[in-house]
């Protein structure tokens, strides 16, 4: 950790040339991981100086803003295909992990109370299983007194890393989901369905939609008083959406071991991990048309990765592991001007070694 803070600085006093102070920081994508954006941004402002728009349009639509080059940094919780990535130019590093809550309003039912496993909701999702107190879901919850009521799915509407994480966490353990769906930022959902914008519009539908069902970042359930549900992982075990069960997902995942971050972390084995963990992503241009504006949204995550620790666990996330975070560092050496020209980044190979 210690070599990782020492480039960190030194990378931080290189981009002081490239400043300018009287613009703001832009960023765009995510919803899920806008509380992240957020909070970085209050703190960046107090230390700095520096205002920061974020706009949580969604992770596709924060794509094609970074493809247009029209804020300094896109965010999103899906890894861009490598041909999408070669293709536009672009570089996607991991910020922090997190994970997907399905959330329910039952009357009676409290937080962390309803149990599901990933093939009964993947029929919630179909359309197939509608009303509350069907045998599917009575037989897991023999206890919960489940009304006689129907469900009201409410689902993304906009193009969401968030929805295409859960139709890959469906599409393993769901035959059916995967043939009819896979994994995809817009579904195609049910006549019915209670359709918003945003993780903020799916949060407000389900707490204010008597017998609703919908999904959201874990974040946002405390945030708008939301009860989550347990869920089946892998193992057969039933388990609670936390920042532990999230952490215990990414140790079992190959991201610690290699470095790489390209594979979602659904499904992913261990008796205390949580099914329907994923990561979020920042997405700079290789070669920025725009050096003043990328190099102000790349002091912006440089110093928010350094610092920010302490807010990715009080939004419930969960930090990267040290050998991902020097990855994304060396990536980030990379980007360059139109004349290819580094963003005085490359400097640090030159410099004097670093202590281990």
């Amino acid at each position: 950790m210690k070599y990782i803070y020492t480039v960190f600085m030194l990378a931080l006093a290189l981009l002081q040339a490239h400043q300018a102070s009287a613009q703001a920081v832009t960023g765009a994508g995510s919803s899920a991981a806008a509380p992240i954006y957020r909070s970085w941004a209050k703190a960046y402002a107090r230390a700095t100086g520096s205002r920061v728009d974020y706009d949580p349009v969604g992770s596709s639509a924060g794509m094609k803003k970074i493809q247009q080059q029209a804020v300094g940094f896109g965010a999103t919780d899906v890894y861009p295909p490598d041909k999408d990535l070669i293709e536009h130019g672009l570089l996607a590093l991991p910020v922090a992990i997190t994970g997907i809550s399905p959330i329910v309003n039952l009357p009676k039912v409290q937080n962390a109370q309803l149990r599901l496993t990933g093939e009964v909701l993947s029929r919630i999702f179909l359309g197939e299983i509608s009303r509350w107190n069907a045998p599917e879901i009575t037989a897991l919850n023999p206890e919960t007194p489940l009304p006689d009521m129907p469900i009201k799915v409410v689902v993304r509407v906009d193009g969401s890393g968030t929805t295409y994480n859960f139709a890959d966490y469906l599409g393993k353990v769901s035959p059916k989901w995967k043939a009819s769906h896979g994994a995809k930022t817009s579904i195609q959902w049910p006549e019915g369905f209670l359709a918003f914008k945003g993780s903020d519009g799916v949060a407000k539908g389900v707490r204010d939609t008597a017998g609703a069902i919908g999904y959201v970042d874990f974040g946002y359930v405390a945030e708008y008083g939301l009860a989550s549900v347990q869920m089946k992982n892998a193992e057969g075990v039933f388990v609670k959406p936390s920042i532990d069960a999230f952490k215990s997902a990414l140790a079992n995942s190959e991201w610690p071991a290699t470095g790489a971050f390209h594979n979602t972390l659904t499904q992913k084995p261990g008796k205390a991990v949580w099914p329907i963990t994923m990561g979020t992503f920042v997405v700079f241009p290789k070669v920025t048309q725009n050096p003043e504006q990328t190099t102000l949204a790349l002091k912006f995550i440089i110093w928010s990765f350094l610092n920010g620790d302490t807010l990715v666990h009080e939004n419930n996330f969960v930090r990267l592991p040290d050998r991902v975070q020097a990855s994304a560092f060396k990536a980030i050496t990379s980007i360059r001007d139109k004349n290819g020209t580094p963003l005085g980044m490359s400097l640090i190979s030159s410099s004097a070694p670093l202590q281990q």
